[in-house]
């Protein structure tokens, strides 16, 4: 037997009787549920996936539904896992199939990726599990089970690189009826046994053909890139409560956190007077570091404590919610964190003594 047929014959093999098989977005060919679940396991763990996946799909059951929805709804669900791109990717994606292709989604790989947000290795998933077309998968998983099958010790980043492990991703492919399971198995390899750290060779269905492991250099291959230092950055964010409620103002819909709603980022002396606010107190709070991908925000409080609701909002741009409404609507991890935090935090205020 050739290279590519065994080396196909033993994901599969492998896939059908130790792979993953009760995900909640298996054993479906409906071509939504799969596009949503790739989208969603981008930089994303399956047990962090799972419940957005369910609370997804129960508002949004199908790509008319997303597509008729205001995105602030659709971003208040992904709100937590991230990315954010993605998600106003997905509404703007679920339009164009709605709005150019009848509603149906498009059959083939290469007709998918010319969608908002699908770039070639999402496209090939969602057409090898939703129509058994024999297209070539590449994520982050795939990559590494290829480099250290194949001994590949080169950059993958890199153009070249990268093009040479496409062709031999596609030299692999077994035949149409196989793809479904091939492609879940090499998900699943990469994710389960080929993992970045101690990888499991032992129970691995590819130890007898991979270099890596018979030369033990599995922890040098991927060849990791070099990385600079995240740059930090610095930002005040100011928590305007009366106890009760709190102002949040919606970010502008490109950049960190387009379209969710999080703390004004401002200086409270510029910043405060222009709402109309009796001002109590402003307190500095513990700052919070998020880490970004390209960055790490450093995130400075401030608690600035109102006697009411401010009567000059701009309407579209800031609005005034109640603690538990606010801490459930679709803001981001770190605000999600602070806005939990805030009753015990101003209960602590009313505790300390004046300065």
């Amino acid at each position: 037997m050739s290279e590519k047929s065994t080396f196909a014959a033993a994901i599969v093999a492998w896939q059908r009787q130790a792979g993953r098989h009760d995900l909640p977005w298996q054993n479906t060919r409906d071509p939504y549920r799969i596009w949503l679940s790739e989208i969603m396991l981008q930089q994303t763990q399956v047990a962090t996936v799972i419940p957005y996946y369910q609370r997804f799909l129960a508002s949004f059951p199908d790509v008319a539904s997303l597509a008729a929805a205001p995105v602030e709804s659709v971003l208040a669900h992904w709100a937590g896992l991230g990315y954010y791109a993605r998600a106003r990717n997905l509404h703007r994606c679920a339009q164009e199939i709605m709005a150019v292709h009848g509603g149906e989604f498009p059959r083939s790989a290469a007709q998918l990726q010319s969608l908002s947000g699908i770039g070639r290795s999402t496209a090939a998933a969602i057409a090898a599990f939703a129509y058994g077309e024999r297209a070539a998968i590449l994520d982050g998983n795939v990559k590494r089970v290829l480099c250290r099958v194949f001994a590949i010790a080169e950059d993958v980043s890199r153009a070249a690189a990268e093009r040479a492990l496409w062709q031999r991703a596609e030299s692999l492919l077994p035949a149409a009826e196989e793809m479904a399971s091939y492609t879940q198995g090499l998900m699943d390899l990469g994710a389960t046994l080929c993992t970045r750290r101690q990888p499991a060779c032992a129970r691995c269905p590819l130890a007898d053909r991979c270099v890596a492991q018979r030369e033990e250099r599995q922890h040098l291959l991927p060849v990791a890139r070099s990385r600079a230092k995240a740059p930090e950055r610095q930002a005040t964010f100011l928590l305007i409560s009366d106890g009760q409620g709190v102002l949040l103002e919606r970010r502008p819909a490109r950049g960190i956190w387009g379209g969710l709603l999080a703390f004004p980022e401002a200086e409270a002396a510029q910043f405060l007077p222009q709402l109309g606010v009796e001002v109590q107190a402003v307190c500095s709070l513990p700052p919070l570091r998020h880490a970004f991908t390209h960055f790490v925000l450093q995130i400075m409080p401030q608690l600035c404590r109102v006697s009411a609701p401010p009567s000059l909002l701009r309407e579209g741009e800031y609005c005034w919610l109640p603690l538990a409404a606010a801490a459930q609507a679709g803001v981001p991890a770190p605000v999600r964190t602070l806005l939990t935090s805030l009753p015990a935090v101003w209960a602590a205020a009313d505790q300390s003594p004046p300065a």
